[in-house]
């Protein structure tokens, strides 16, 4: 595919898309019920639909029944560290061995030209991203994901918490099952935005936020304690009369969806003029400038507290205006301080 078609390269080679980035038209006033309309497929194609099929057949065929979990043993809880485990290495490293082993399609749609592996970094374990990336994803991100997923089929199993019926309940759970994306955007930007606080951004997000051109193995790259916040989104499904299978869409959906933001490509191409849309644009340009796009716009919280960026100049005098602001606060703070020490 030819990526000038669809957007332009600045003279450091850096791959800007076509167009201004736009909230999902939901949260719009006057409504725009055709505009929602034709927005509407990308709310489940292609992804959200994806991790509810992996979900199902992961519920189906890969988790033990209520009889095996309503006694914590090792067994069955092996069992779901390896399928977990399983699913980070198949999902991300394919992703990641196509666009930045083989780099099958170049850098055509890569926002940032350059490639992780091709600089050492001290800030990584080894000096490498990937492999600070893996150890961390694996040590600690399946780690808690298979722990938070553990106490909700063993709760839901000892019926310390009540259960929903696919039979007897469809439509309530049909409707969690169509809100987890909402709720996860409203979760997600308040714990993303408490993380950037800066004591928090010290001591735990700012790993994460050490992939500043980020790839797959990225995704789940962060301290413990954020992996903790970020996977304990799924403990909703414990107050909220839900299912175990929606537990497990959701924290697959939050595993393997990581990956969408921080694959650095703004189409994976499948062909010759074909290609998957990624929509990573807005969370890459928050790991470039940092206080921008807390969230991916589904709901539009960043238009709402004026952190958005829409991946334009004008976005980026927005952002310059406001940065300019913070700082003379800061300033006028700082002195006001050794003002009143005199």
């Amino acid at each position: 595919m030819d990526d000038s078609k669809y957007g332009k390269r600045d003279k450091r080679g850096h791959w800007t898309p076509d167009g201004v980035l736009t909230p999902a038209p939901i949260f719009v006033l006057p409504p725009n019920p055709l505009k929602f309309l034709r927005w509407l497929p990308n709310y489940f194609l292609p992804w959200n639909v994806f991790f509810m099929l992996t979900a199902t057949l992961t519920w189906l065929f890969l988790t033990p029944g209520t009889e095996t979990t309503n006694t914590l043993s090792w067994d069955w809880i092996a069992l779901i560290f390896a399928r977990n485990l399983a699913a980070f290495f198949v999902f991300y490293g394919v992703i990641e061995y196509r666009l930045y082993r083989q780099r099958k399609q170049e850098n055509r749609f890569k926002y940032n030209p350059n490639f992780p592996a091709d600089k050492k970094n001290t800030v990584f374990m080894f000096g490498s991203q990937a492999i600070d990336s893996v150890i961390r994803g694996v040590g600690t991100g399946v780690t808690i994901w298979t722990a938070i997923e553990v106490i909700t089929l063993w709760a839901f199993a000892n019926n310390y918490v009540p259960m929903a019926s696919f039979s007897e309940n469809p439509v309530w759970l049909a409707m969690i099952a169509l809100l987890v994306p909402m709720f996860h955007e409203a979760y997600f930007f308040a714990i993303h935005r408490a993380l950037h606080i800066p004591l928090f951004y010290k001591w735990i997000h700012s790993v994460h936020h050490n992939s500043v051109n980020p790839s797959p193995w990225s995704s789940l790259s962060m301290h413990p304690i954020e992996h903790f916040f970020f996977f304990g989104e799924a403990l909703i499904h414990l107050v909220i009369f839900s299912h175990p299978l929606l537990a497990i869409y959701n924290l697959q959906s939050l595993a393997l969806g990581a990956v969408v933001g921080h694959v650095g490509f703004d189409k994976i191409e499948t062909g010759d003029e074909k290609g998957i849309d990624t929509h990573a644009y807005a969370h890459y340009l928050h790991h470039k400038y940092f206080e921008v796009n807390y969230a991916d716009g589904l709901i539009p919280f960043d238009k709402w507290f004026g952190t958005w960026h829409d991946g334009t100049k004008e976005g980026d005098a927005t952002m310059q205006a406001r940065w300019q602001k913070k700082m003379q606060r800061a300033n006028a703070g700082k002195e006001s301080n050794e003002g009143g020490r005199a």
